[in-house]
């Protein structure tokens, strides 16, 4: 095999993953849309099918994966269902990944099995109202010390899985003066008191993937459920972040796939002038280009996931992974946006119908521009990385 083919187990894994998509994911996707509905089953199914705790160890419930070996199933999940592509990830990489990497093994143990067999939703917490592309810096959310515990005050929003989560990967500020170098990491539990979810947002596309804000108001988490030092969060941030980006990278290439699959086939279906509009060579032109955009987005962001692999615990944040990883979702997220551009000209009146499947796409499709860091955000880094020294 060449450094560019997948192996023969890790072909085994996606296609197994894109079966099972296509049989149980894809019918409830028009749903999902539609009525922003969450199945409450879903979990729990993906969990009985072992599609959650990928890179937990066995002992822990998981199935010893790597990261890119998961990551190929977030490609597969999103090319039928982007909405439970998006919550699986934040679930299985955000909140589960992260505790696995950075928890001690009292606090794997509490998680990892719940989170790996479905019983537990994550959700991770780090985008505030008046946080964004600042998040670390424009950061509100603090945690005091009494005690043998911490009383966190503040909002998060925009959280995937927010509504639904049954733990939250929070991070928060117990060094305020020390900007970025006082913050640390949490894990809270629903049912604490002084936590509630204040709203679920309403959003153009991912709709079925619920997405909230979170509200902590004189919230005591243990000081057992802090994750690594006090004032060390960034370094979980930051690798998570890295991880974070190559991992979504995944979504915009099974997004593509299928989004290439419809135009072809409507293509093929839809007459015109008395013929195929397959036969006109604008048409054509279209489709070549699809194709050369997934596959250039499928290389580089193949890539970036195999150097995920050999990301050290406390990692990231700077180097060549940082890097790539933002490089990857950043031509990842262009190249998405170019496809389903193409694949809704390709439709006409079809395409820009809402109930249509590649309108759902394109609709979804500007979240991969925004989310794990802007598009722009990610233009920093790689210029920042590429001047340094």
């Amino acid at each position: 095999m060449s450094q560019f083919d997948l192996t023969e187990d890790q072909q085994t894994v996606l296609e197994a993953a894109d079966a099972f998509a296509r049989e149980y994911l894809m019918p409830v996707a028009e749903r999902m849309d539609d009525e922003e509905w969450w199945p409450e089953h879903m979990f729990p199914t993906l969990g009985a099918q072992g599609y959650l705790g990928l890179t937990a160890p066995e002992d822990l419930g998981g199935a010893g994966l790597d990261v890119f070996t998961a990551g190929l199933v977030g490609q597969a999940f999103a090319r039928y269902n982007p909405a439970v592509g998006l919550s699986w990830g934040a679930h299985e990489n955000l909140c589960m990944n992260n505790i696995l990497r950075n928890g001690d093994a009292e606090q794997r143990q509490r998680w990892i099995p719940g989170l790996s067999d479905g019983s537990l939703v994550g959700a991770l917490g780090l985008t505030e109202p008046g946080a964004g592309s600042d998040a670390l810096g424009g950061m509100r959310t603090t945690a005091t010390r009494e005690g043998d515990h911490y009383v966190i005050d503040g909002r998060k929003l925009w959280i995937t899985n927010g509504p639904i989560a049954d733990v939250v990967l929070l991070y928060a500020k117990t060094a305020p003066e020390r900007g970025a170098h006082g913050i640390s990491a949490f894990v809270v539990e629903r049912g604490t008191p002084g936590f509630s979810v204040a709203q679920k947002i309403r959003k153009a596309g991912f709709r079925g993937s619920p997405t909230g804000e979170l509200v902590f108001d004189g919230c005591r988490v243990p000081a057992a459920n802090r994750l690594g030092a006090e004032n060390a969060g960034v370094a979980v941030v930051m690798s998570g972040l890295d991880l974070e980006r190559a991992f979504l990278a995944t979504a915009a290439i099974g997004m593509s796939e299928r989004a290439l699959e419809l135009s072809i086939q409507y293509a093929r279906e839809r007459k015109q002038f008395g013929k195929p509009i397959a036969s006109f060579q604008l048409i054509q032109g279209r489709i070549a280009d699809m194709y050369t955009q997934l596959e250039a987005c499928r290389t580089l962001v193949y890539r970036a996931l195999a150097a995920c692999n050999d990301l050290e615990v406390g990692g990231g944040g700077r180097g060549e992974i940082h890097k790539l990883s933002a490089a990857s979702l950043l031509f990842a997220a262009r190249s998405f946006m170019a496809v389903a551009d193409h694949a809704v000209q390709i439709h006409g009146g079809m395409g820009f119908a809402w109930e249509s499947e590649v309108n759902r796409l394109y609709r979804a499709g500007k979240l991969l521009e925004i989310g794990a860091g802007t598009n722009e955000v990610r233009q920093l880094i790689i210029a920042e990385e590429l001047l340094r020294g």
